[in-house]
């Protein structure tokens, strides 16, 4: 998606004919290539100031001057054949068929599933569950024997047997040893829909009827049902501690957090300044402890039980265990579930994602065969029953052409505009045989030719509209020019701009040495600093720092020496700082060999200098990232020039003319 987002600022709804002949008239002659002005309008007016009614003549111009680049660009991709590389052509397959979901499901009953998920959000379901495994696409007879198998442990647990055991000892998904069967709280779109639909309208302590998902038949017991929690932010101080390791270090990990503990609660510093100092989650640790906002299911459970009984801003937990450590955490800020109308479009987009969707293909499916005069003739599936030779079936060796005498039309649509599908038995033979057994089984024939129509006529269906989507949705057709022209744009500038930058290193470092004056660094010092937790830690570390040279102390060393009784006397930093980097090491004496002691709030901080560096370029791998972007504006603009003159641009003054009086 991330190809389609580079033009989307600027390409927002250029047409595209599929099957229609484009009667608006050529606004530009780019090369060989004519350009409409339907495609030009489009993409002005979705990108046109809301707030004004008439657009000057000069935005008009800006406009169409961008336009141009744009399709300078589009073209010479399409020149160049890449609208006709496999690569592209499977990628925009496969963004149009995400775009023609919402065009192939029914409005109405998407709503209705909105609501619901809506619902389940703001409800949190905890529920245990036995599985009995059997596929998707098993047969009859192995999913009649899955079904009587889960229905007899269901006897077991109505006639009082205890569900937790009987999960331990039935249950096919591996984890029931363990957790017997609970899987704890969640909500909507965490669980298969057809799972989480029996966890919501089972009554708590009541067990579920078999529900058939992809991975079998399961049965589920709703152990209780809750306010949804929402989502709460918190920031936490992490010490890293196997439980299961070696117990002296797991002894010290205690002691560490235990002192971090005391040490917060005796003083009024901030969270995050301890966060930054003590946490060993690095990421987090550089933004005060702070994680992404999160709500049920998302953390470890006793993480996330922690956290949610905090019950003001700011309150404070004492130190909990994880499996990945110790935790000291802070709430933020918690929010409960937003209202309808703010949840409404990601809800909207999760719905259209989820298997839940194909409630509303259902409604689609029905409306199609109305729209285009959906004709069967259901004798013509049923000639099959008896024009199969069930014993071949059963023992893999039947094939189409044993009854190829059946061609008969079986189904067909027929649009209002002459376009039509129709659906033959040759056809429905050579699908029958796709999908007949590979080795000897048993098969109920019937049963499986019904299935099999069946999913035919709904594919069919489907495919029928969405071949035809082009043709009668403008929106539809708009937005797959936008996607193939943004990938076109996206490929194109790649080979010529980002990717060509990063691997012509000669290119770049030439750039570099003509630019370096520009990548100053300021007057720096390579500095240690010490923070010392207490005035007596200071004094026995500078002994140590003066003394380091003479006797071979290494910063290791006195860090050993020092934290012998806590882990908080000492922490060492070393490094090459500007004055804005850090405010401390900018209040030291910059001189080689100085020694200075700051007095900060909460702590002491000598300050060691062991270099002062002048001013001078940096080195190309330490901007390398801006340079980088430097140069591609450079090949950018080069690349611009080239293709300028490289096409020829004619503008329709007379079609541009009237599309400004209009505006």
């Amino acid at each position: 998606m991330k190809k389609i987002i580079v033009c989307l600022s600027f390409l927002l709804g250029t047409s595209i004919v599929f099957a229609q002949v484009n009667q608006s008239p050529t606004l530009l002659e780019i090369g060989e290539k004519k350009v409409s002005l339907e495609e030009f309008e489009a993409i002005f007016n979705k990108n046109a100031s809301n707030d004004k009614k008439k657009q000057t003549k000069q935005e008009v111009n800006e406009y169409l001057d961008l336009f141009i680049k744009f399709k300078l660009k589009v073209i010479e991709a399409e020149n160049l054949g890449m609208d006709t590389l496999s690569g592209f052509t499977q990628e925009l397959s496969g963004y149009r068929k995400q775009l023609a979901q919402p065009y192939l499901s029914d409005k109405d009953v998407t709503e209705k599933l909105i609501e619901e998920a809506y619902y389940r959000t703001s409800t949190d379901v905890s529920a245990a569950h036995i599985l009995v495994k059997v596929t998707a696409d098993a047969d009859p007879k192995d999913t009649l024997i899955a079904y009587n198998k889960i229905m007899k442990i269901r006897k077991r647990i109505l006639a009082s047997e205890d569900f937790e055991k009987v999960a331990m000892e039935t249950s096919e998904d591996p984890s029931a040893k363990a957790n017997k069967g609970n899987l704890g709280y969640f909500s909507a779109f965490q669980m298969v829909y057809p799972f989480e639909n029996a966890a919501y309208t089972t009554e708590v302590g009541q067990v579920s009827m078999p529900v058939r998902t992809v991975f079998g038949y399961h049965l589920v017991k709703t152990l209780d049902k809750r306010a949804a929690r929402g989502t709460i932010k918190v920031a936490h101080i992490m010490i890293k501690a196997n439980k299961n390791g070696d117990k002296t270090e797991f002894e010290q990990k205690i002691q560490k957090i235990n002192e971090i503990y005391e040490k917060l609660m005796a003083q009024s510093g901030s969270f995050a300044e301890f966060a930054k100092q003590y946490s060993e989650d690095l990421e987090s640790a550089k933004r005060g402890g702070e994680l992404p906002a999160f709500g049920t299911g998302k953390m470890v459970e006793e993480f996330e039980d922690a956290a949610f009984s905090l019950q003001h801003d700011g309150d404070i937990s004492k130190p909990i265990l994880t499996d990945y450590g110790w935790h000291i955490i802070q709430r933020l800020e918690l929010k409960k579930v937003e209202s309808y109308e703010e949840l409404y479009a990601s809800l909207k987009a999760k719905v259209a994602r989820d298997a839940r969707s194909n409630k509303s293909k259902e409604v689609v499916i029905n409306l199609i065969k109305k729209d285009n005069k959906f004709k069967e003739n259901i004798k013509y599936r049923n000639e099959f029953y008896t024009a199969i030779d069930i014993e071949k079936f059963k023992n893999a060796q039947w094939k189409a052409d044993d009854v190829k005498k059946l061609n008969k039309v079986m189904f067909g649509f027929y649009a209002p505009d002459g376009d039509k599908f129709e659906y033959t038995q040759t056809d429905f033979a050579n699908r029958i045989a796709q999908h007949a057994p590979k080795e000897k089984q048993n098969v109920d024939i019937k049963n499986f030719i019904n299935n099999l129509y069946t999913k035919v006529v709904e594919e069919s269906a489907l495919n029928f509209k969405d071949k035809r989507l082009p043709i009668i949705s403008k929106e539809f057709r708009l937005l797959m020019q936008e996607y193939r022209e943004g990938i076109l744009l996206f490929n194109l500038t790649d080979e010529m701009v980002w990717s060509k930058a990063i691997k012509d290193s000669v290119g770049l470092y030439d750039f570099y040495e003509k630019n370096k004056n520009k990548y100053m660094w300021e007057e720096r010092v390579d500095a240690t600093i010490y923070k010392c937790s207490n005035d007596k830690v200071a004094k026995s570390v500078e002994k140590l720092i003066k003394a380091k040279a003479k006797k071979g102390y290494d910063n290791a060393e006195i860090l050993k020496r020092i934290n012998k009784d806590s882990q908080l006397d000492l922490t060492i930093e070393e490094g090459k700082f500007t004055k804005n980097d850090n405010e401390t090491v900018a209040k030291a004496t910059w001189k080689k060999g100085e020694l200075s002691k700051i007095n900060n709030e909460k702590e002491i901080v000598l300050v060691e200098i062991k270099e002062v560096l002048v001013p001078q370029p940096k080195a190309l791998e330490e901007v390398k990232g801006m340079v980088t972007s430097e140069y591609q504006n450079f090949l950018e603009k080069q690349w611009m020039e080239e293709l300028t003159k490289k096409y020829t641009v004619k503008i329709n003054h007379e079609v541009l003319d009237g599309l400004i009086s209009t505006n």
